[in-house]
């Protein structure tokens, strides 16, 4: 893979499984730990985020064993390991992080626009999408019935790596963190397929969100596993 160019922006994320003993300990990090990022040398953004599947983006979705940290760093220099990545660490069973480059960002992420605005550039490696919204709470039952053939749809790509739904609450403020073979299959579910075309013209007719935000990113590298498997292995048969 290349490699980031020298003294530009960095975005981490952190994914850790925990047993289930841990699960406690996991939701009072999620409450404390937000303190100590804000204080965080060079980290100009930072999200604390559970996960789940992603297929209907409600509770039942959610995974109680496996939460994130999204973290964007001033410069490569500073995304060292702070006091919460190591505090994580010492609660989980497993880990996985990956380094990111934005390629391109459009949108806001509570009220800012934590991945700038990456001038659009080539990228041949292995690339990744974030999407996240603020659901219009009065639109949720349309926004409900339109997720699972869209998520079925992610779940079938051709290329699809990893996908992961993300969350900072149980409801109404969610999104997807995928990793794509390359920048063709990533166009191929967002442009070529039925579902995901439908949803964002429906999106836009029916103004489900209130806030949204969608970046790709050029995975730089990626260490660790999830659920015992590294999900850029495919990469290196």
């Amino acid at each position: 893979m290349h490699d980031l160019a020298g003294g530009a922006p960095l975005t981490t994320l952190h994914v850790w499984s925990v047993p289930p003993r841990a699960v406690p300990a996991a939701l009072l990090r999620m409450a404390t730990d937000r303190r100590p990022l804000r204080r965080t040398p060079g980290l100009s953004f930072a999200k604390l985020l559970g996960t789940g599947s992603g297929r209907t983006f409600t509770v039942r979705d959610a995974d109680p064993r496996t939460w994130a940290l999204l973290s964007v760093w001033d410069d490569e220099a500073a995304a060292t390991s702070p006091a919460v990545v190591r505090r994580w660490r010492r609660l989980a069973d497993e880990e996985w992080s990956v380094r990111l480059r934005p390629l391109s960002a459009r949108g806001r992420w509570a009220g800012r626009e934590p991945f700038g605005r990456p001038t659009p550039q080539r990228w041949d490696g292995p690339v990744a999408a974030v999407t996240r919204a603020r659901l219009a709470l009065r639109k949720a039952p349309r926004f409900w019935r339109a997720v699972p053939p869209v998520s079925a749809d992610l779940h079938a790509g051709a290329g699809l790596l990893y996908a992961l739904g993300i969350g900072e609450a149980p409801v109404g403020l969610q999104g997807t963190f995928s990793v794509w073979d390359s920048a063709a299959s990533l166009n191929g579910f967002a442009y070529d397929r039925a579902a995901h075309t439908e949803a964002i013209r429906r999106t836009a007719e029916e103004r489900w969100y209130a806030e949204e935000l969608f970046a790709r990113f050029a995975v730089l590298s990626a260490e660790g596993t999830v659920a015992g498997r590294d999900p850029l292995a495919r990469e290196h048969p």
